[in-house]
Parts: C-alpha cells; sequence; structure tokens
C-alpha cells in the first residue's frame, strides 16, 4: 500500500474514504467498503484511498497529544489488509483547517487527489470550524460530477460503534464489547527490549514490550493473550503462541515504572530484539499487590491455567488460534 503525506505524490485518480479511522473499527468498515467496490479492469480506473489527518485535528487545536487505538503501523496494516491501496495522511495545519468546504473539495478532493468518488460517515464534519457536514459533502460534491456515500452510523444492541466506546470498554476492562466493536481483538504490537529479568527468578520469564508512545493502553492488570513472534516488524512469522500479560507498576516488588510483560506459556527460546503483537482477549484480574513473592507465583500460575483453559475451551468449540 502506498503511504503519503505529500499531494505532489498521490496516486490518481483515486476513490476517497474520508476520515480520521483510529481504531479502523468496524463502523470505519463500512465507510472504506464503498471505495474498494471497483476492481482492476473497470473505467474508470481509481486507487482505493483512505484520506485521514495527521496530527488528529482535535491534537492541532487542543495543542495536546492524543493517544491512538492503531498508531500509524498499526492502521497501515489494517487498511491493507481491507484492500485499501493507498493512505494520504494530510498535514493538518492551519491552513488546511482556514479552507472552508467548498475550498477543501475543490483544491483538494477535486485538483489534487482527481476523486472520482467519496464516503464518509454520517457524522463527518469538516472544513473552517466544522462547517462541512456529510449531506453538504454530497451537495458540492454532486456540483462537482462527484458521487458521494453516506455510512450509516453502526449500532450494536442501540449503541453505536466509535473509538471512544472502545476506549471506555478497554479502560474498563470490558474486551468483550472493545472486540466486538472492533471486529477483531485489540492488539498491542512493540519489540522486546531488556528487563529486570525478575520473571525468571521466580519461574515465569517475561517478555518486556516496548511499544509506540503513542498507543492508546487498556485497564491495568493481567490478560490471557494470543501472540504472534515476528523476527523484525515486516518479517515473516515466526511462531504462534499463547500466553499471559501483566500491564501495570509490579506493586509486589515496589516498582516505580509501568511496564508491559508477556510469558509465553510452553515457549522457549530468546525473544530479545524481536516484535510480538498481542492480541488481547480476555481481562482475567486487576493489578494487585501481594504479600509475598511465593504468594504472587500462586496467583501467576493460576493466570496461566486460567488462559490454558480458555483457549482450551475455544479449541474444542473450534474456533482457530
Amino acid at each position: 500500500m502506498w503511504v503519503t503525506s505529500s499531494l505532489a505524490t498521490v496516486l490518481t485518480p483515486t476513490a476517497v474514504a474520508l476520515g480520521n479511522f483510529d481504531g479502523v473499527h468496524r463502523g470505519h468498515r463500512q465507510v472504506v467498503q464503498p471505495v474498494l467496490a471497483a476492481r482492476p479492469g473497470d473505467s474508470p480506473r481509481f486507487y482505493s484511498t483512505v484520506v485521514s489527518f495527521h496530527p488528529h485535528p482535535r491534537e492541532f487545536f487542543t495543542g495536546q497529544s492524543r493517544s491512538l487505538l492503531t498508531p500509524l503501523s498499526e492502521k497501515v496494516a489494517q487498511l491493507q489488509q481491507l484492500g485499501v491501496e493507498q493512505l494520504v495522511l494530510l498535514p493538518f495545519d492551519r491552513d488546511l483547517a482556514s479552507l472552508t468546504p467548498e475550498q477543501f473539495v475543490q483544491s483538494i478532493l477535486v485538483q489534487r487527489l482527481q476523486a472520482v468518488r467519496i464516503s464518509v460517515g454520517m457524522d463527518f464534519c469538516f472544513g473552517r470550524e466544522r462547517t462541512g457536514t456529510a449531506t453538504g459533502l454530497q451537495a458540492i460534491g454532486a456540483a462537482f460530477g462527484i458521487d458521494v456515500t453516506i455510512a450509516p452510523l453502526q449500532l450494536l444492541d442501540g449503541e453505536r460503534i466509535s473509538s471512544s466506546a472502545i476506549r471506555q470498554a478497554l479502560q474498563t476492562g470490558d474486551l468483550s464489547i472493545a472486540n466486538c466493536y472492533l471486529g477483531r481483538s485489540y492488539e498491542l504490537v512493540g519489540q522486546v527490549v531488556q528487563g529486570q529479568q525478575l520473571g525468571r527468578t521466580i519461574g515465569f520469564p517475561t517478555a518486556n514490550l516496548q511499544l509506540p508512545a503513542e498507543k492508546f493502553l487498556p485497564s491495568l492488570g493481567v490478560y490471557a493473550v494470543q501472540v504472534q513472534v515476528y523476527e523484525t516488524e515486516q518479517a515473516e512469522l515466526l511462531q504462534p503462541a499463547i500466553g499471559v500479560m501483566n500491564l501495570g507498576n509490579r506493586p509486589t516488588i515496589n516498582g516505580t515504572s509501568q511496564t508491559i510483560e508477556v510469558h509465553l506459556l510452553d515457549w522457549s527460546g530468546d525473544l530479545y530484539g524481536r516484535t510480538l503483537r498481542v492480541s488481547l482477549e480476555k481481562f482475567l484480574r486487576p493489578e494487585q499487590k501481594f504479600a509475598s513473592l511465593d504468594d504472587l507465583k500462586a496467583q501467576i500460575q493460576a493466570d496461566c491455567d486460567s488462559a490454558r483453559a480458555l483457549f482450551a475451551a475455544r479449541l474444542t468449540e473450534g474456533e482457530q488460534l
């Protein structure tokens, strides 16, 4: 997939899905789907393109950094899986923010992107002071002969699927809701770095995971996880595994900094420098302080047993790990 932040290097003409797409959740996929409809051989040929903004407009206006469900590398991977051919990251600056909706369509979508089709969500807003709406975009697009599709809001049990709802569910440890809204398991992708190696001393060696600084973290605690191990971020998958992950400050050993530690079950081998893709499958328990290391060891063993039971039950039900 071609990724660019320069309008001078965009592949044209385009069919454009517009939005921020943090999480690339089930609602976002409904916005992207219409621009994937045409395939090579159709006339006219176009590049299925997602147009997003960097930094996030809210980050630009508030001056505060914003954590992301899908940092750029994850967003690229998710969009590529959907079949998107191009990701355009529009630099969100004062000039872009000052464009009226009509100017945005004419200068960005028509002249630079040569859009032949546009898709947005029902709640999409754009242009100066967010005065442009999805229905307004339809009207402007029609003046240029561009078909604009408005994807309806995606609901589950009457609740709207949104990035905000996913964040809230992750903060409360409700993985069933978060993963359902995402349409997949929430993932942490990072490199294994040197830790204090305390897990080895109690019989549970762990891999310390270093994530992108902007990655949104779920509730502190212990999770049952599925793990894919790669030589590097771009390399082929080495081996899948299951395990438990602890996200927290390790209060039993008076830890002073937050760490992400993954213990792989039935694994042997050096993980340092390798990339792990950790899928969060079940929240097992909150972080807690134990009276002794023996109590901690007993609880970790219980956590491992719970994870084994979870994945064994899934295999029995026919799910593929």
